[in-house]
């Protein structure tokens, strides 16, 4: 599979899939006009990986900001991740919020409760 990158925008994350390398990034603020029209493609992506995934995943997130209808979105993703880990795949969710980003320490700690996949949450200086 080929990589999947898209460049961020005002409204959108920056999307950096590396299939060969198992790696897979989105960072940015998430407050597309439509999310699923922008989400669908990664998911559609993931789905199409899982059928030969690398011997490691890992997803790194790293979110300013988004919005419900992103959330929804981003839930979804993070279940085609959570699929993979439980078809026996070595897989593992990494959350970065920025120290004092209370929204996002939330939504990460969030995700982490309704997730059965290794998830860390990392607080940094700076995205």
């Amino acid at each position: 599979m080929e990589k999947f990158v898209i460049k961020e925008t005002a409204k959108t994350p920056s999307i950096n899939f590396d299939p060969e390398r198992g790696l897979f990034e989105i960072k940015g603020k998430s407050i597309p006009e439509n999310s699923m029209e922008f989400y669908n493609p990664l998911l559609e992506f993931i789905e199409g990986y899982s059928t030969q995934p690398a011997s490691r995943t890992i997803l790194n997130m790293k979110f300013e900001f988004f919005n419900t209808s992103s959330s929804n979105r981003i839930h979804a993703l993070l279940r085609k991740f959570e699929k993979l880990y439980e078809g026996n795949s070595e897989v593992l969710i990494r959350w970065f919020c920025e120290n004092g980003d209370e929204n996002m320490l939330d939504a990460g700690v969030d995700f982490k409760a309704i997730l059965r996949v290794p998830f860390e949450i990392i607080e940094v200086e700076e995205l």
